[in-house]
């Protein structure tokens, strides 16, 4: 199958920077458990904030960091080639393969996920478990769900990130785009704390963002804070929010073909 064969060469492709996935594995494991340590002094002053105790804390910093390059949270992956080939004008052949121009690009993100999940998705968990006292998915039917759930992120994920690359159709370079998206997808994932602590409103707001399906939901169905009918409205809301926005890429896409201009022609 065509989008399977894509998906396998970006996996090959990233599995050849063998120094730079075990440097990054070697930095998620130093900042999980610098992380880790910040965690746990501040559940013990709370020990049930955000309806987690400390070891759902120290589990979900080490979430965080194998999730982080596996969804892209700082951007990057097949969308950032993209967005290089718009300002080269190499897009040009990209739209004139006979193939969906959306489908060729999430079929290679999606094998980059790989990847990053087998790689320094697998080894920092790994490494945390020995380190401290981790929280593991309760029975088959939770791993089930979380491996469902990874790879809705990962499409969601997708397609903020090609938005981000598209508006390069206008913008010409979208790097000032791509910046304040990784801030945004930071804050709102859970990445820099877990949404479930944010006081009031704030956190209802940032539970309905599309960024929280990138690690919050993820988290919350591998701790089992998500269960039976709420786990599978956790991947509803994954769910919902990838097919808005790859519908709302294929619009954008089908905006952009009228817009693009080659080398003036």
């Amino acid at each position: 199958m065509l989008y399977a064969a894509i998906a396998a060469r970006a996996f090959r492709r990233y599995s050849t920077y063998t120094a730079a996935t075990l440097a990054g594995i070697f930095t998620n494991c130093v900042f999980g458990a610098i992380i880790t340590f910040a965690y746990i002094a501040v559940w013990r002053q709370n020990p049930t904030a955000g309806g987690y105790d400390v070891t759902d804390a120290v589990t979900y910093v080490w979430l965080g960091q194998a999730m982080i390059m596996t969804v892209a949270v700082w951007n990057g992956g097949a969308t950032d080639d993209l967005a290089a080939r718009i300002r080269t004008g190499d897009v040009a052949i990209d739209l004139y393969r006979p193939v969906s121009f959306l489908g060729w690009w999430l079929a290679s993100d999606l094998g980059r996920a790989l990847f990053h999940l087998l790689t320094r998705g697998v080894a920092p968990t790994l490494v945390g478990g020995l380190l401290f006292d981790l929280r593991y998915p309760a029975g088959l039917t939770a791993w089930l769900l979380f491996a469902v759930s990874v790879p809705l992120a990962v499409v969601v994920s997708f397609a903020i990130r090609m938005l981000v690359s598209a508006s390069a159709f206008w913008l010409l370079d979208d790097t000032g785009v791509r910046n304040l998206q990784a801030v945004f997808a930071m804050f709102f994932s859970g990445l820099v704390v877990p949404l479930v602590i944010f006081p009031g409103w704030t956190r209802d707001l940032a539970m309905a963002l599309p960024w929280a399906s990138y690690l919050q939901v993820p988290a919350d169905i591998w701790l089992g804070q998500r269960t039976g009918v709420d786990a599978l409205a956790g991947l509803g809301f994954q769910v919902l929010w990838a097919g808005v926005l790859l519908a709302m890429c294929a619009a954008v896409l089908r905006l952009a073909q009228r817009k693009v201009v080659v080398h003036g022609g």
